[in-house]
């Protein structure tokens, strides 16, 4: 079964709404109707053994929760004595809702997130409500013909469609099968017992999850290498729609949906005080989180790190290490009971390095490193997903590393593992072929030092940025006018001290020396250098002489720089180094110190992909470009000649 002509042929029933409806509301139609026909093929075979015993309990008081899902041999049922095929021309809608309405709850709730009754009175409204039902109920999409995984895949392709269609972003409601299949392989491999043992029961955890696809994934690699293990999914997903699609397909598949939440992850943990075995999650890329913003610094500054965002909070135009962060406190501990949990995180290249020291993306990333969490990133192809072109990144973490992995953390260059897709799907142009999958893993497992796999230090990823000082150098122009606007502004006493002074002073000190004046007050002495002082980098330093300055030399704001010293190297030695031969007259400020450990200097960690994998191009010969460059002045000038004959 090809899932691209079978979402093609679905598709093209959305051709019976033009006109009536708009672009932008195919989706919403033709969805749920496929949903319902999904659902109507698993019943099928046990319909009337459930509509049989239905009759003989419906009036015994019996939980039919308790009953009729054996009988259905499926999570859910259906009572009514209609199906698509049997609605009937007239009374069209009434007898669809009837249908739609004795549905097990955990299957109706299905038709509730996408506001099915709705459309169809839109559609009772248009004439079409008939015509579109028949056409649903004559496609195939039995288990039988169509796995749970190719219809997941069918899903996801009419989301894409009707997405594109609406000049909206499909990408963000579930991810590309082949990035799923590496993430799934890079988290599940280490896991021996689970692939290995009897009976073995495991939980996952997507708190982003769109349609469940990444679940869906997860489960059926998980069976792949053993059939014996049982992976229970858990999720949470903002969208009502892609929502009531993720339900669908683990009511079929025979989860509990139970474990499935609606709502907003990072303002509405619903499922706070759950631990998980594996977390997997593709979050929204730059997605900018104000509208939840009140509710995480509430968090942050209330619960602290008994909350989930204790370490910081990245800028609020991107929220993907709210994400990382959400992921990390579903962490198990480790004990006799469990080993731990280990996390798969799909993010663009902005959390590895957006933010200086001390910003909240820093600190963020500094307690992963510090806490030793960080297993590997794998820097993914371009064009691999179906919204963007960006750069993309593999996260992979453990609060129960292997011993040969402590304080390590490996960077896996992959972006140029990739084959050409011979036809682009969206932003889709390139793929992950099984072969290049099974490299990357084995990169991960080997764990080399060479080539596009680096092994790093936790703390290769840390410096500490000191704040630089250099002198302020002033001298002072004593004209009439300029101490009459210093004189405008201070004391009666400075202004008589200074009314008989005159000339140019390279100094400070000098000044205040001929005019008598020991001290002056912090207010003073700013005026006295925004009206009288002229800045020169010829004149001598100058002391800070107010009442509180003590003689100390003022630093010059303009010439402050910072300089991130890697840590584990002495900063004396940096500075002496790198900064006294080209300024000699430079100084650290010790007084910028770091709040967690209170030494000089303020820590700050960041993963610069690019500079560890770096390799020099030389550029092209110049004869070459000058080749290049005569040859398109030629083909210019001939298409003018065309243009001019």
């Amino acid at each position: 079964m090809n899932q691209q002509n079978l979402a093609s042929d679905i598709w093209n029933i959305a051709d019976t709404l033009r006109g009536d409806f708009k672009q932008s509301e195919f989706g919403r139609v033709i969805l749920p109707f496929a949903v319902l026909r999904r659902l109507e093929c698993v019943l099928e075979p046990t319909r009337s053994a459930v509509l049989a015993q239905y009759e003989a309990v419906k009036t015994t008081g019996i939980d039919l929760d308790l009953v009729l899902p054996a009988t259905a041999q499926a999570n859910f049922y259906n009572v009514s004595q209609f199906n698509l095929a049997t609605l009937g021309s007239t009374s069209t809608r009434a007898n669809l809702e009837d249908y739609v309405a004795k549905f097990s709850a955990n299957a109706r709730q299905v038709f509730e997130h996408f506001e099915f009754g709705k459309w169809l009175e839109k559609l009772e409204k248009a004439n079409l409500l008939y015509m579109v039902a028949n056409q649903f109920a004559n496609l195939g999409l039995h288990p039988n013909v169509l796995t749970n995984h190719e219809m997941g895949l069918v899903f996801e392709h009419l989301i894409r469609k009707f997405a594109e269609s609406a000049n909206d972003t499909a990408g963000e409601f579930f991810t590309p099968r082949d990035v799923v299949r590496l993430v799934t392989t890079l988290v599940f491999a280490t896991d021996h017992e689970a692939l290995n043992g009897q009976g073995v029961i495991r939980t996952v955890y997507d708190c982003a999850a769109g349609t469940g696809g990444f679940l869906s994934s997860a489960i059926e690699q998980v069976q792949e290498w053993n059939p014996n293990a049982k992976l229970v999914p858990y999720a949470q997903e903002l969208n009502p729609e892609t929502y009531a699609i993720s339900v669908a397909d683990k009511l079929i598949q025979g989860y509990d949906v139970r474990n499935l939440k609606l709502g907003n992850t990072l303002n509405n943990d619903q499922l706070r005080n759950e631990r998980f075995d594996y977390c997997l999650a593709n979050p929204p890329f730059g997605v900018k989180w104000e509208k939840v913003q009140a509710d995480v610094n509430a968090e942050h500054v209330n619960e602290g790190f008994a909350g989930r965002f204790g370490p910081g909070l990245p800028r609020v135009g991107d929220g993907s290490l709210l994400f990382l962060m959400h992921l990390l406190s579903k962490r198990k501990p480790v004990d006799e009971h469990s080993k731990g949990t280990r996390i798969g995180i799909v993010l663009s290249g902005s959390p590895l390095f957006n933010g200086g020291a001390g910003s909240g993306e820093s600190e963020i990333r500094r307690w992963i490193l510090e806490n030793d969490w960080l297993e590997a990133i794998v820097a993914l192809p371009n064009d691999l997903f179906y919204n963007t072109g960006i750069g993309t990144y593999i996260w992979v973490l453990s609060n129960h590393k292997a011993a040969e992995r402590k304080g390590l953390v490996q960077l896996i260059d992959a972006s140029a593992l990739h084959t050409p897709m011979q036809k682009s799907l969206g932003s889709k142009r390139k793929r992950l072929s099984e072969d290049q999958i099974a490299e990357i893993a084995r990169l991960l497992q080997d764990m080399p030092n060479e080539g596009i796999s680096k092994l790093f230090k936790t703390t290769d990823f840390g410096y500490r940025r000191i704040t630089v000082e250099r002198p302020l150098r002033m001298r002072f122009d004593a004209t009439e006018a300029r101490i009459a606007n210093f004189n405008a502004v201070t004391s009666q006493a400075h202004a008589d001290k200074l009314a008989g002074v005159s000339g140019t002073f390279d100094s400070l000190d000098a000044l205040l020396k001929a005019a008598g004046i020991k001290k002056l007050t912090k207010a003073h002495l700013k005026e006295l250098m925004a009206t009288v002082g002229i800045k020169d980098p010829d004149a001598q330093p100058m002391k800070d002489m107010s009442d509180k300055g003590g003689g100390n030399v003022m630093p010059d704001a303009d010439l402050r720089e910072f300089e991130n010293v890697p840590l584990g190297q002495p900063i004396a030695d940096y500075f002496a180094k790198e900064v006294l031969p080209h300024v000699p007259d430079a100084w650290i400020d010790g007084g910028k110190k770091d709040e967690k450990d209170g030494q000089v200097g303020i820590v700050g960690y960041e993963i610069n992909f690019n500079r560890y994998f770096y390799q020099y191009q030389p550029p092209r010969p110049l004869a070459a470009i000058d080749a290049d460059l005569k040859a398109i002045e030629a083909e210019i000038a001939a298409l003018l000649g065309e243009v001019t004959e």
